[in-house]
């Protein structure tokens, strides 16, 4: 009898805790979003209430505010290092861009059903969330900033105190934000991460769209089981809970009926960022015209499946992250940038609007516009496959001299295993030099990016000093090390502009008095003049140019400053 009672009151407290933490956005007509501080507030009272659930600091916005953690953790082992060891992590990320605040709300939601245990209480991983990643952004509210979307009445802004679109700085790390965030993940080192968003472009019948992560960057591995297993399950399950969905709809300024490809999330990206530590990542895209409500339950609705089938499939996919990196040894071919193979496609039953053309009120020409009257469903192609277009060999080990400390810092706080020499040694490298790179015109996200880089490889003998890294690639970052050292790769650091000092020069010559030095020169060099001769013969203008000539020879002379112009200080041991 008394354990009747006790369920009663048990069940009873559950569904009153439940109530009594309706959200802001329950509470409302459900088209406004919580502030800030009644975030806070509600994941505070949420904490105190449940020794389930955990509200931590764990990081700084640029504005000096704090970035919150709630972890849900139903197992008395509260140490996350050592949780980890034996249940599986689910990593949530809400609030990149305030204006799209439906992950914040639906997360809200979600760990209270979850503590009230109107969710089954998962047996084999936890949950944690950043409640809400760009803080600055989100305090500054408004109602306009998100010209094409339908609510809610007041959002937060894209950039962050310092202007930064947080969802390109996840490689080049230039707010607290990033930095806040790297060092959060490698706290979690989660199995499952999802970046919640909503779309912009194209109007469709869909209300969830998704990303998921190139399955080539991912790993084959772990790529095709994320695509063809635990994602294709989430996706049906969506489906049986009235969400049908497609691909991010990666087209703009045009209308989808012919197909369109996968978006490419480079390591920029946040699910771009987590692929190179072999975390299955997804970043929901929910339709930014459909009402918010249906887009706040469809976010919650998708994560609620990611809880139930991580549960089921924890153990696998903790076994293919580790069998994940047996692709990436020393000696093997990486691919180290990529494009969408035209020729692999898959179809798929496309639910859309008609695109329609008509005069525009403003200008007078032909616009786009979708007519909601006329829905139809078209196969079209959907192109997933990616192909590199350049490889490099994993190397053993990279050395980086003591002196770049940025690319230092970098790596450490990342998670990477590094040692310092303890003596001045000579090694064996391959060493690279910058042949051509291009860079944008105007500075995107703070920086003149550089693009199309290559580089040619020589191998030398090289000093380091006491106290420069050695790098083993042996080790779970080793993705990481390779997309941010290797200047090819799209989001390297050379192409963040980390080196751009080694791209100019730094002595000059007088020609006047160089042209003595010159003809010394080709006098006792016979291979040098040997060389010149060649160039004249074979090059009309350069035969033409007595400028031209005297700084070739300045070039290949031994008073030119090879040893650092462009000579990327960071060395490969094979």
């Amino acid at each position: 009898m008394k354990l009747k009672y006790l369920f009663i009151f048990l069940s009873s407290s559950l569904l009153l805790a439940q109530n009594s933490f309706q959200t802001p956005f329950e509470k409302g007509n459900k088209n406004q979003t919580v502030t800030y501080e009644e975030m806070n507030a509600y994941y505070q009272d949420l904490a105190k209430k449940f020794s389930t659930i955990q509200y931590l600091k764990k990081g700084e916005d640029d504005n000096g505010k704090p970035i919150y953690v709630v972890i849900y953790n139903p197992f008395p082992e509260k140490n996350i290092e050592k949780l980890r060891k034996d249940k599986a992590v689910l990593f949530v990320n809400n609030g990149i861009h305030p204006g799209e605040p439906d992950g914040i709300d639906a997360t809200m939601m979600l760990m209270r059903d979850l503590a009230a245990q109107k969710i089954k209480t998962p047996q084999n991983f936890i949950i944690a969330a950043i409640s809400a990643y760009n803080v600055s952004g989100m305090l500054n509210r408004g109602s306009f900033s998100r010209a094409n979307q339908n609510g809610p009445e007041q959002y937060g802004f894209r950039g962050n105190a310092r202007n930064y679109d947080l969802n390109r700085d996840f490689i080049k790390a230039d707010s607290k934000n990033a930095r806040s965030f790297q060092e959060i993940y490698q706290w979690l080192q989660p199995d499952v991460f999802i970046d919640n968003h909503v779309s912009n472009g194209a109007d469709y019948q869909y209300i969830f769209t998704y990303i998921s992560t190139f399955k080539e960057r991912l790993g084959n591995t772990l790529g095709n089981y994320f695509y063809n297993d635990y994602q294709a399950k989430n996706l049906e399950d969506m489906k049986k809970l009235g969400y049908e969905s497609t691909p991010y709809v990666n087209i703009h300024g045009d209308v989808p009926d012919e197909g369109f490809a996968a978006f490419e999330d480079s390591p920029r990206y946040s699910t771009g960022y987590t692929s190179l530590f072999n975390s299955l990542g997804t970043v929901p895209e929910t339709h930014m015209l459909k009402p918010y409500n249906k887009r706040v339950d469809a976010t919650y609705k998708y994560m609620l499946v990611n809880l139930q089938n991580l549960d089921k499939d924890y153990g696998k996919i903790k076994q293919l992250r580790l069998e994940n990196l047996k692709q990436y040894k020393a000696g093997m071919q990486y691919g180290i940038r990529w494009k969408i193979d035209s020729t692999k496609f898959s179809t798929m039953d496309f639910k859309g609007y008609e695109g329609k053309y008509k005069p525009s009120e403003i200008s007078g020409k032909p616009r786009l516009y979708y007519d909601r009257n006329k829905p139809f469903t078209k196969k079209i192609k959907l192109f997933t496959t990616a192909v590199p277009t350049g490889y490099i060999t994993i190397p053993k080990y990279y050395i980086i001299p003591q002196s770049q400390y940025r690319v230092i810092e970098e790596l450490k706080r990342n998670n990477i295993r590094m040692t310092a020499l303890k003596k001045d040694s000579t090694a064996e490298v391959e060493s690279y030099t910058i042949k051509d790179f291009k860079t944008v015109k105007n500075p995107y996200e703070g920086h003149y990016l550089h693009y199309d880089t290559t580089v040619e490889t020589t191998k030398r003998s090289q000093t380091f000093l006491s106290g420069d890294y050695l790098i083993s690639t042996d080790q779970p970052g080793v993705k990481y090390i390779i997309e941010t050292i290797e200047p090819e790769a799209l989001d390297s650091f050379f192409n963040w502009n980390f080196f751009d000092g080694i791209l100019a020069q730094k002595e000059y010559y007088s020609a006047y008095i160089f042209e003595d030095t010159a003809s010394e020169l080709l006098r006792t060099d016979k291979k040098l003049k040997d060389a010149f001769e060649a160039k004249k013969a074979s090059d009309k203008k350069f035969a033409d140019d007595g400028t031209a000539q005297l700084d070739w020879i300045y070039r290949n002379s031994p008073y030119f400053e090879g040893k650092t112009f462009r000579q990327y200080p960071v060395y490969r041991i094979l």
